[in-house]
């Protein structure tokens, strides 16, 4: 999260954001964000699609599950300022073709939980996530396969557990901001109010982008990992299903078409490799 003086007059801040939005735009977009969250209980599927009301009625034997947990939301005012725009993924959907679950942005091996992941957008009403908001947002969803006798990954068997007991509420994204600009709630200048007058009336939580004054919109990011988090920043990104599974592959009804190696998977490989040597 940038830091930004404590400038009380909104006027005045505003004045600052537009004086500084070039140099607060590159801060931004040279760290990787990690943004989210929610509190909500999932709910337990069969592999025939059967809603189970009781956790206990996994296989107590079972030692795979498939986990739909929605990692991002669109259209949400979070704690970082930020406003992601729907079709902000779009371009790393297609391009990446590596994604990771992970525990609490520990992108390392020890904090992967898996690597069978698929990765996908989907249009979802608000009240789909527990929500009385109007509208609808755009998920990010992640649907992965945990197996806890997963030896490469030591926080698959915890997180397989946490999971499996209902204890993994919130999601998170770890992202690079591509493209964004910034929306201001005053009309002295024009560029930025007019951002603000396409996007602020499709924000879901709109009084605290009202009251905040302004925004930064994001329409363009790349998907560094999914995270398993007890609170983020965006509180839109619950677990939504839990099923049993003996299969390997996560719900192929649900992911995009197949994607080509690209660019975008280098610099995951990268990332992950130089988080990997900081350790």
């Amino acid at each position: 999260m940038i830091q930004l003086p404590d400038i009380q007059d909104k006027r005045k801040l505003i004045d600052y954001l537009i004086e500084n939005k070039s140099a607060l735009i590159a801060q931004k977009k040279s760290a990787i964000k990690r943004a989210d969250a929610v509190s909500y209980y999932p709910q337990l599927v069969t592999e025939k699609g059967d809603v189970s009301k009781a956790v206990a009625s996994i296989n107590p034997d079972a030692t795979k599950i498939k986990v739909r947990s929605i990692i991002n939301t669109t259209k949400f005012f979070d704690s970082h300022g930020d406003v992601h725009i729907d079709q902000l993924w779009n371009k790393s959907l297609k391009e990446s073709k590596d994604f990771y679950l992970v525990a609490e942005h520990d992108f390392g091996y020890k904090g992967i939980i898996t690597d069978n992941v698929k990765a996908f957008a989907k249009q979802m009403d608000w009240t789909e996530l527990g929500y009385t908001f109007e509208g609808q947002t755009q998920a990010l969803v992640f649907d992965s396969v945990i197996d806890k006798m997963d030896e490469d990954f030591p926080s698959a068997k915890d997180y397989f557990s946490r999971y499996k007991n209902g204890k993994v509420k919130n999601h998170s994204v770890g992202m690079q901001y591509v493209k964004m600009d910034l929306a201001v709630n005053d009309d002295r200048y024009e560029k930025e109010f007019a951002i603000w007058n396409k996007y602020a009336p499709q924000i879901a939580n709109k009084d605290a982008a009202v009251e905040n004054g302004y925004f930064w919109a994001v329409t363009e990011a790349k998907i560094i990992e999914g995270s398993a988090v007890v609170r983020g920043s965006n509180s839109a990104t619950p677990t939504q299903s839990i099923m049993e599974t003996k299969s390997d592959e996560p719900d192929s009804s649900t992911h995009t078409e197949p994607r080509k190696h690209s660019e975008s998977d280098e610099f995951q490989k990268r990332v992950l490799n130089l988080l990997i040597t900081l350790k």
